[in-house]
């Protein structure tokens, strides 16, 4: 009997798609993606970080939707796994948001969370 083991997934709304087309419009490197990290710090023990870069390193996954690309590496990927990253406009102001089910509490800027 095999047993099939499956990979952490990431979604990607549909507004987070476009926010992260646009931006990378403005880059002078068409193959860029949007990159998420998680890394220890901020109020909660973790934090997320976003950066774009053009690489794709070994250990990274790639998510994609409409075009637009999401690079985790498998560490951050494993306490990332079945979020959706979404961009929000609002009175609060314009911000990518991971709604993670990973995570037992977060901050209130929601850029940090525990586990």
């Amino acid at each position: 009997m095999s047993s099939v083991i499956e990979a952490p997934s990431l979604t990607l709304s549909e507004s987070a798609a476009k926010r992260i087309a646009f931006l990378v419009a403005q880059e002078e490197e068409p193959d860029t993606k949007l990159r998420i990290t998680v890394s220890g710090g901020g109020c909660s023990g973790f934090r997320y970080d976003f950066s774009f870069d053009a690489a794709v390193n070994e250990d990274d996954r790639v998510f994609e939707r409409d075009g637009a690309k999401v690079v985790i590496d498998e560490v951050s990927l494993d306490l990332l796994g079945g979020s959706v990253v979404d961009f929000v406009d609002d009175l609060m102001g314009a911000y990518f948001a991971i709604q993670n089910p990973n995570a037992s509490s977060s901050c209130g800027c929601g850029t940090s969370f525990s586990i």
